[in-house]
């Protein structure tokens, strides 16, 4: 490290003296652009639903949603992120309603980008909405194998999952599953369809994280787990060089970008990937985090805001592009006040 000039000579709290100085020699910022906004979306119309372990967040039918789109392109925030709440009798063993062209998810896309073209729509590629058993992908019927997730054949749905969303017009696909290869499998199925323009923003490095719960609850897929867990494809918490290794197989086989997930606890990891491979990389601050500093915050324990925002800054001083987060609205709000 450089060497400095020692006290007194060197002051460090002269750039800390005011406002303006403060503002001058910041090393990172917030800005709307760097928020991706995650809802969570019904079949019907004039359907709200509340999610009781996330307060402020709705389950919403399309007919609600376009309002908060429509306030998601006033406010600046560049990309919305869809997530399914399905019939449970839509739910099967396979999950093959993801691949309906009809279904929830690509009728939302049209409509999204129909009124709001320049918004960008993400969608999230696994079938645990989507499944009777709240798994990612299909677990090995044979009994021997207690439920073991099939990778090659869970990469087959995924893709088809894939084509459909992206036949729909959804801007960028983001394969949550973990499967290994199914970012190049996915990638290939674009190319031969001829939709080169469909971004992938792989979660390539998601752990098996105690942080989702809440999510769980909101699209319904906690009580179909049940007892069950998703370590045999999400990352042991432990590891951090085998996150390097798995981003680096997403870019091999044609990641636009990457995502660490969860958010907060996993700062260190979101660092090592931008550092070590300089693309644009993304972090999702998740359902239980968001849950963490609400729940603080309703018993006064913490300033909403001040927290809120100093989370997200937090992100982009660990090297992040990018976030997900369900403090989305309410940050870009405070933002575009400043």
């Amino acid at each position: 490290m450089t060497n400095f000039a020692p006290y007194p000579m060197g002051r460090p709290r002269r750039l800390r003296r005011d406002t303006f100085t403060r503002n001058l020699v910041r090393e990172n910022a917030l800005t709307a652009h760097d928020l991706i906004y995650p809802v969570f979306v019904l079949d019907g119309q004039q359907r709200r639903e509340t999610i009781a372990s996330m307060p402020g967040v709705e389950r919403l039918s399309l007919d609600l949603l376009l309002p908060v789109a429509h306030e998601c392109v006033k406010l600046g925030i560049p990309v919305m992120a869809l997530f399914p709440v399905i019939d449970p009798s839509l739910k099967t063993w396979d999950g093959r309603e993801a691949m309906n062209a009809d279904g929830l998810v690509p009728r939302v896309v049209r409509a999204l980008k129909k009124e709001f073209p320049d918004l960008g729509v993400m969608t999230d590629v696994a079938l645990d909405p989507f499944t009777s058993h709240g798994q990612d992908g299909l677990p090995d019927p044979n009994p021997a194998e207690n439920g073991y997730i099939m990778n090659e054949a869970t990469i087959e749905m995924l893709v088809q999952q894939a084509l459909t969303q992206a036949e729909a017009g959804v801007d960028i696909v983001a394969p949550s599953d973990m499967m290994d290869g199914r970012i190049g499998a996915i990638r290939q199925a674009l190319e031969d369809r001829h939709l080169i323009h469909t971004r992938i923003m792989a979660y390539s490095a998601k752990y098996a994280s105690a942080f989702y719960g809440p999510f769980r609850d909101a699209v319904g897929s906690a009580a179909n787990l049940g007892k069950s867990n998703k370590k045999v494809y999400q990352m042991d918490p432990g590891n951090s060089d085998e996150a390097l290794r798995e981003v680096a197989m997403d870019i091999a086989e044609g990641a636009d970008m990457v995502m660490v997930k969860p958010g907060m606890p996993y700062l260190d990891i979101v660092r090592r990937v931008k550092d070590e491979f300089k693309v644009p990389t993304f972090a999702y601050q998740v359902s239980g985090e968001y849950a963490m500093l609400k729940a603080a915050a309703q018993n006064g324990w913490l300033d909403h805001d001040a927290v809120m925002m100093e989370s997200l800054l937090a992100f982009k001083r660990a090297g992040a592009d990018g976030v997900l987060t369900y403090f989305a609205l309410d940050a870009a709000r405070m933002l575009q006040k400043q």
